[in-house]
C-alpha cells in the first residue's frame, strides 16, 4: 500500500483499537456466523456516506479497491465481496446515534491529544439526544420525533466523516502538500 494514498493516511487518524475494544460487544459472534471487526462496519459505513453508495454499489467498490479493503481492516486484497449488502443494515443498527457521537469524540481526541476541551466542541448537538429518550419509538404519533431521531443519527455520520475529513486535509497542509 502507499503510505500517501489518502485512504491509507486516513485509517491512519482513526483510533481503530481503541474504538473496538469499547465496541466489540456491539458485534457478537457466539451464534451462528462469526462477527465482523468494528473497522469493517464503520469504515465501510464512512466510504458509503462519503460517496453516497447504495448497499450493493459500496459492496462492488470495497471488492475493486485494495485502498477500501485497507481502510475497513482487511489484512490483503482480495478481488471478492467483504460480506453481502444487506449486512449493512445490521453495521447502521449497531452504530447507533450514541456510538457515532462516542466514537466521534474519540478520533478528535486521538488527533489532538493537547486539547482539553473533552468533547465540549460538539456540545451543541450532543445535548440534542439528551431530550425524550424514554419514549416508545414504536407508536405512530411519535413520527416526527423518529424522523428527527434519523437525521440527528445522519448529522452525527457525517459529522465523524467530516472530522476525518478535515484532519486529514490539515495533515496534507502540514506535509506541504
Amino acid at each position: 500500500m502507499n503510505p500517501e494514498n489518502r485512504w491509507v493516511k486516513k485509517a491512519a487518524m482513526i483510533p481503530w483499537d481503541e474504538i473496538e475494544d469499547r465496541y466489540a460487544g456491539l458485534f457478537p459472534s457466539e451464534v451462528g456466523m462469526p462477527a465482523k471487526p468494528l473497522q469493517t462496519a464503520l469504515g465501510s459505513l464512512l466510504i458509503q456516506k462519503e460517496y453516497n453508495y447504495s448497499d450493493c454499489e459500496l459492496v462492488e467498490q470495497i471488492k475493486e479497491n485494495p485502498y477500501y479493503q485497507y481502510f475497513i481492516g482487511l489484512p490483503g486484497y482480495e478481488y471478492k465481496a467483504p460480506f453481502v449488502p444487506s449486512l449493512l443494515v445490521e453495521f447502521r443498527k449497531r452504530l447507533d446515534e450514541n456510538v457515532l457521537a462516542e466514537i466521534n469524540e474519540m478520533i478528535a481526541a486521538y488527533n489532538n491529544p493537547d486539547d482539553s476541551s473533552n468533547g465540549d466542541s460538539n456540545s451543541g448537538w450532543n445535548s440534542a439526544d439528551n431530550t425524550n429518550n424514554d419514549n416508545d419509538t414504536n407508536d405512530v404519533a411519535d413520527e416526527p420525533e423518529n424522523e428527527a431521531k434519523k437525521q440527528l443519527i445522519a448529522f452525527r455520520f457525517i459529522n465523524v466523516l467530516y472530522l476525518v475529513s478535515i484532519l486529514f486535509l490539515n495533515s496534507m497542509k502540514e506535509e506541504g502538500k
